[in-house]
This record gives structure tokens, C-alpha cells and sequence, in this order.
């Protein structure tokens, strides 16, 4: 897995890929629709790209200052 952190202009950015098998979807009713709900909470946005060949989850919170 790589993962990727980075704040740019107030914004908090957090990538998580992974070269598995993909195939991860939102609507199976995995921990992946509570981590949405939980940045939805915060103002922020997710998105979710996982083709046959991995999986990568992009974060976007804005920052409280």
C-alpha cells in the first residue's frame, strides 16, 4: 500500500492505493460508505478508483483554520 498525505492552500489531501485485486464498491455496504459518511460530516469529499488492478481512496478535508 502507498499511502499519501499532503495540505495545500487549507485543504488536507490523503491517498491510500494499493495494488490488490480491486473491485471495492461503495454500495456493498462496506466500511467504505461509514469513512464517507465521516468525511461528509467534516465539510470534506471522497473518491474511490478500483479497477481490476487496485484500489486507491482520495480524502479532501478542508482544514479548521
Amino acid at each position: 500500500a502507498v499511502v499519501e498525505v499532503d495540505e495545500t492552500d487549507g485543504i488536507i489531501r490523503v491517498s491510500v492505493s494499493d495494488d490488490g485485486v480491486g473491485g471495492a464498491d461503495l454500495s456493498g455496504g462496506s466500511g467504505l460508505l461509514g469513512l464517507r459518511d465521516r468525511v461528509d460530516a467534516l465539510g470534506g469529499t471522497m473518491s474511490l478508483t478500483s479497477p481490476a488492478s487496485g484500489t486507491t481512496v482520495v480524502v479532501e478535508i478542508p482544514t479548521a483554520g
